[in-house]
């Protein structure tokens, strides 16, 4: 093993370091994806996806190469290492990976124009002596149009720094928002107590020494810390 200096490349991972702490983005893999799939010189768009955007199976739309719509999916997946902005809207797009339509491929070259406007995106790991863990999730409601399944996502912050982020269609249809809301709130709990968290946190008290570390998990509605808590409130 020998030290080859600074780290400020790996993987496609561009790291900046500095006194307020690590940057990490993916501006030059950006820059090649766009270039690859001839985007580089479209317009920025400000969104990954309109608000309104459902995308299904029953498209009335051509079918597409799947090869290239692939391709720029898989690039994409890739790019979700630092981009969690995009990760949900490349997960719908990865829906129709089997036979795309040109309805699908226009949303994932949407993804892409959205890039063009922001290649400098990426995550800033500060400096900091508070150790608090944060957690965000909410849910759509039935945006599945096809299986009138809901999606689910969540993030986690320690102090200020994004350390991790997931979206994932529900297994089960939710008949009432507050149902549908509840299971979101049940996976970051599990990420927060599950067995591989558990070890994470273990090995990451032994690093802070005595430094305490506070869970507070953001609910998004009254109805479901009732019916978290139960009767005990």
């Amino acid at each position: 093993m020998s030290m080859m200096g600074e780290l400020k490349f790996f993987l496609g991972l561009q790291i900046v370091q500095s006194e307020e702490g690590i940057k990490i983005h993916q501006k030059k893999y950006t820059k090649e994806l766009l270039q690859k799939f001839k985007i580089a010189d479209a317009k920025p768009m400000k969104t990954p996806m309109h608000p309104s955007t459902t995308l299904g199976l029953d498209e009335e739309s051509p079918y597409v190469d799947s090869t290239m719509y692939q391709g720029m999916v898989g690039s994409l997946l890739y790019l979700t290492m630092s981009r969690p902005d995009i990760m949900f809207n490349v997960y719908i797009c990865a829906r129709f990976q089997v036979r795309p339509k040109e309805v699908h491929l226009q949303a994932v070259k949407r993804i892409l124009r959205y890039l063009k406007g922001t290649p400098n995106l990426g995550f800033n790991f500060y400096r900091s002596q508070n150790f608090s863990l944060l957690g965000y999730c909410d849910a759509d409601y039935v945006r599945d149009k096809w299986e009138r399944k809901s999606t689910s996502g969540g993030s986690h912050f320690l102090d200020r720094c994004l350390v991790s982020w997931t979206s994932k269609r529900q297994s089960t249809i939710s008949l009432t928002p507050v149902k549908l809301s509840m299971l979101p709130q049940g996976s970051v709990l599990r990420n927060y107590f599950g067995s591989n968290t558990i070890w994470k946190t273990t090995t990451f008290m032994r690093v802070v020494f005595l430094y305490s570390v506070i869970t507070l998990l953001q609910l998004t509605s009254l109805k479901i810390l009732f019916c978290i808590l139960g009767p005990s409130i």
